[in-house]
């Protein structure tokens, strides 16, 4: 049996010193960073990147009550029951539909689109997280429900090359995801300090009199490629140190002015605690920038099976 992963929801603390240190597992809550510490809880799932399809099949059909809701993919060769934990107001059954080697992780659920709250999400990624302690899974998106049982096996006859491929290449696979943040300020003042041109031309603003527009926007302009510049070399830095530790990683587009760096690491199971290592030494070393450090995630960055099912 694979090893299974770690609590999914750790904090890391940075103390004044820049060590990082781990405390005790926290609940199963999204957390929510305070000052500046490095974090690493679940969260609401990630966006997937697959397109979601919803109540394949006729919802018109009679005697038709209650569609399948699909969290994910995994082998199996005999039924699972993974408890009461499943999305609705009462938690549903979660057990697992099959076809030869695959199964769909599924519940009972309405042959509707299922609203997107808070509650319905965590109940997704809980379901997901449970099943990936035993299993490598392909997470299905959020709100993948099918019409009937029939339709649940059709998906997985449909697509059992690409599932059976995948699957192969994620075994004994997890995802972390890692944002990094800084302060722009901080940083503006930093780059004032080493640069001589930026910090001649802030001095001649200073103390220039008249219009000042141009030399407003050259400096400007200056700032900006420097900030540029600094956080590409960060970045760099930090794929560096975390290549040994790691299969793949993934960089999406930052959110927001502070953060510079919004990645995803595909990870082996048995380097968890080689990366976990190497996490804490790098945000020791970088200790002016912030590291949110979440996981371990189904690897939802490296997984992108396109489903062309009908929507209703």
């Amino acid at each position: 049996m694979p090893k299974k992963p770690t609590s999914a929801r750790r904090r890391l603390q940075k103390r004044a010193n820049g060590t990082v240190t781990k405390a005790a597992p926290v609940t199963a809550r999204p957390a929510q960073p305070v000052g500046r510490v490095a974090t690493r809880p679940k969260a609401a799932p990630p966006a997937p990147r697959r397109t979601p399809s919803v109540a394949a099949g006729d919802r018109s059909a009679p005697g038709a009550r209650s569609g399948k809701y699909v969290y994910c993919i995994i082998k199996a060769n005999s039924p699972r029951a993974f408890g009461p934990i499943g999305i609705g107001t009462e938690p549903t059954e979660v057990t697992t539909i099959h076809y030869r080697d695959l199964a769909a992780v599924v519940s009972d659920a309405p042959p509707e689109i299922i609203d997107s709250t808070r509650e319905n999400v965590l109940a997704h990624e809980r379901v997901n997280e449970t099943v990936m302690r035993d299993f490598t899974v392909i997470p299905m998106s959020f709100g993948t429900v099918f019409k009937t049982r029939d339709d649940t096996v059709e998906l997985l006859r449909s697509a059992a090359d690409a599932f059976g491929e995948v699957l192969n290449k994620m075994q004994n696979k997890l995802e972390f995801g890692l944002k990094v943040l800084w302060d722009r300020e901080q940083a503006i003042r930093r780059i004032e300090e080493e640069d001589e041109n930026i910090s001649r031309l802030k001095q001649e603003l200073s103390t220039q009199r008249g219009p000042t527009y141009f030399a407003r926007m050259q400096y400007g302009r200056l700032v900006d490629a420097a900030l540029e510049s600094h956080s590409e070399r960060y970045v760099a830095r930090i794929l560096e140190e975390l290549r040994d530790v790691s299969v793949a990683s993934r960089m999406n587009k930052p959110i927001g002015d502070k953060m510079i760096m919004n990645a995803a690491f595909l990870i082996s199971r048995d380097r968890e605690s080689a990366f976990d290592s190497r996490i804490k030494a790098v945000a020791s070393k970088l200790d002016h920038l912030l590291f949110k450090y979440t996981g371990p995630w189904p690897p939802y960055n490296f997984v992108n099976i396109r489903l062309k099912l009908e929507r209703v």
